[in-house]
């Protein structure tokens, strides 16, 4: 079945950061922050906790302003943009830990993903979402808070994915959930990925990220600093012996 989501106008540069710097108050958390993701390319942020890779994705989506720099989707500076825009443009993030409405069916949270586009939602949409996760189909009628947390996270993907984006932004999906599960995770990241979903993805585990995505940025104390294809990066001496323990 062809995804209702993504595709559009073809767009070489899907996203373009420029000389970004962010925070909350008076604290800066990244500082000069440059990268770029091409259409149907997965890449990766990697870091170590407290290195600023969730604050990266909250400035994209707008959750927090920008202290300077820009932010370019499409060819389109959305810099300024408030985070409803950011949402409309095509923008979905899958918040650390899903940020679910628990005392919400399962079938209720998924309704809401469509509530920003609403109007331009496709009626088999949420028959696209239960295709790749069947579970959710299954449990449709359940309160998301009686959900696993590999179930959780699935349906934290799949409200994204029921408003139909053009780019998906996941952060640590693989946080909090037995090592089985991120497998199925993962699995199921990768039928997206094969459907030519375009993907930031934040994450901790670095032999997932890594193997996973097809480049990857090092993110240290607010700054990259390393930066190169998945493989490259996974037979780095510096990534071996910081992030791998090698």
């Amino acid at each position: 079945m062809k995804p209702t989501w993504g595709g559009g106008d073809i767009v070489s540069q899907v996203l373009q950061v420029k000389e970004l710097s962010s925070g909350y108050g008076k604290v800066t958390v990244l500082r000069d922050i440059n990268f770029q993701i091409e259409e149907n390319e997965v890449v990766a942020i990697i870091g170590s906790n407290g290195a600023g890779k969730t604050t990266l994705l909250k400035t994209i989506s707008k959750l927090i302003p920008p202290f300077a720099g820009e932010i370019i989707f499409e060819r389109q500076n959305i810099t300024n943009f408030p985070s409803h825009l950011i949402s409309q443009a095509g923008i979905a993030h899958v918040p650390e830990g899903g940020k679910l409405f628990i005392n919400m069916s399962v079938y209720e949270n998924l309704l809401m993903g469509t509530y920003r586009n609403r109007k331009k939602i496709k009626n088999n949409i949420l028959n696209e979402i239960y295709e790749i996760f069947p579970i959710l189909k299954k449990r449709e009628n359940q309160l998301a808070k009686t959900l696993s947390g590999g179930e959780k996270q699935m349906l934290s993907i799949g409200r994204s994915l029921a408003g139909q984006p053009k780019f998906l932004m996941l952060d640590e999906p693989s946080q909090g959930i037995a090592p089985k599960l991120v497998d199925e995770i993962y699995q199921k990241l990768s039928i997206l990925k094969k459907k030519g979903i375009t993907m930031l993805l934040v994450e901790q585990n670095i032999n997932y990220a890594l193997q996973f995505a097809e480049r990857a940025y090092v993110l240290e104390n607010g700054k990259i600093v390393m930066e190169g294809k998945s493989k490259d990066l996974l037979n780095s001496e510096h990534v071996k012996k910081h992030y791998l323990g090698i």
